[in-house]
């Protein structure tokens, strides 16, 4: 079984949810690069530096699972956030005295995202709404006194992709000790009813892009076509198993 795919030196991890509980206790920045970010991978410099300095990094991408199995005869897990929210949530029910951050791009997610929480039993919520970031550059001295108060077990990115990633970096960085960080972007708002209808059965069988273009076309059919410029990306480049 492939355990591991390095590709431009970014470790990609085939992971089986059986090794859920395990992984969950570890410290470090979790990342679910979907196929249009991992499209910008060779134009954003910060974004990039993002993947290389992650510790675990999921195959999100149903595009990049599929090339690697038509072209490359290599087959591994697509493991998205919306996979390991789902796992994640149910994981809390049981732990519920862990404190949690999560940090939403506006304040119309970040009550529904508290309230959510707190219906599941789960009172040591903090949210924080993140200001526009740049991919250029990150500097958020406020949220890095807010999680040196807070100490939070597990701080949650709701924001987009590719500026979380950048976000968590530069967390990372800053802080005296490392941080259990998801980044899952939207897959919170999966459940929350703030995003498309996602479901189990869409996830499995590769739909869920699908499901949020005709959830909002205006918002994500460009973003999801821009996607096909990963292909001569992992064409060029070599894949390296482990």
């Amino acid at each position: 079984m492939v355990k591991k795919i390095i590709f431009k030196e970014i470790k990609f991890i085939n992971f089986d949810e059986k090794n859920f509980k395990k992984i969950i206790k570890k410290k470090g920045t979790f990342i679910f690069p979907a196929g249009p970010a991992l499209a910008t991978i060779e134009n954003s410099k910060k974004y990039y530096l993002s993947l290389l300095k992650a510790d675990y990094i999921f195959f999100d991408s149903g595009l990049f699972v599929l090339l690697l199995k038509i072209f490359k005869n290599i087959k591994v897990s697509k493991f998205s956030g919306f996979k390991f929210i789902n796992l994640f949530l149910k994981f809390i029910k049981k732990n519920k005295k862990k404190i949690i951050l999560s940090i939403d791009p506006d304040k119309n997610i970040s009550v529904t995202n508290e309230n959510y929480f707190k219906k599941m039993g789960i009172i040591r919520v903090h949210n924080y709404i993140a200001p526009i970031y740049s991919t250029k550059k990150i500097i958020d001295k406020k949220l890095l006194k807010l999680i040196k108060k807070i100490r939070p077990h597990y701080i949650i990115v709701n924001i987009g992709g590719t500026k979380q990633e950048i976000l968590a970096h530069y967390l990372q960085d800053n802080l005296k000790q490392k941080q259990t960080i998801l980044c899952t972007g939207a897959a919170l708002s999966f459940f929350t009813g703030k995003q498309a209808p996602i479901n189990i059965l869409y996830d499995k069988f590769y739909f869920g892009w699908l499901v949020r273009i005709l959830f909002k076309p205006k918002v994500f059919f460009k973003r999801y076509l821009s996607a096909f410029k990963f292909i001569p990306i992992f064409f060029k480049n070599k894949i390296i198993i482990e």
